[in-house]
């Protein structure tokens, strides 16, 4: 195994820390919007991670292009999904307001 080939275990390996991590600030945290936030910031650094670790072994600059615009559109989505869930948790409405 090559430089490259460590430096991407070691992405891909770093990138899923990242996963593990958001997901038991997830389960530890003890309030909504905390653990919102926990889940949010480590998947989204977790999944730049993993397409770091990916793009080497791309078999061309469109699918490389593709793993990019993949992440892209899911920090939009993570971070429009988590305003919508903080807004409406903050507002207090909806079925689990107490």
């Amino acid at each position: 195994m090559g430089i490259l080939d460590w430096a991407c275990v070691v992405l891909l390996s770093l990138g899923a820390l990242f996963f593990l991590a958001g997901t038991i600030g997830l389960l530890r945290l003890p309030e909504r919007l905390s653990r919102l936030h926990a889940l949010t910031k480590a998947d989204n650094v977790g999944l730049g991670l993993v397409v770091l670790g990916l793009l080497p072994f791309a078999p061309d600059p469109f699918y490389a292009a593709k793993l990019v615009l993949v992440w892209l559109l899911v920090l939009i989505a993570g971070a429009t999904g988590a305003h919508l869930i903080a807004k409406r948790a903050l507002r207090g409405d909806g079925e689990d307001a107490r």
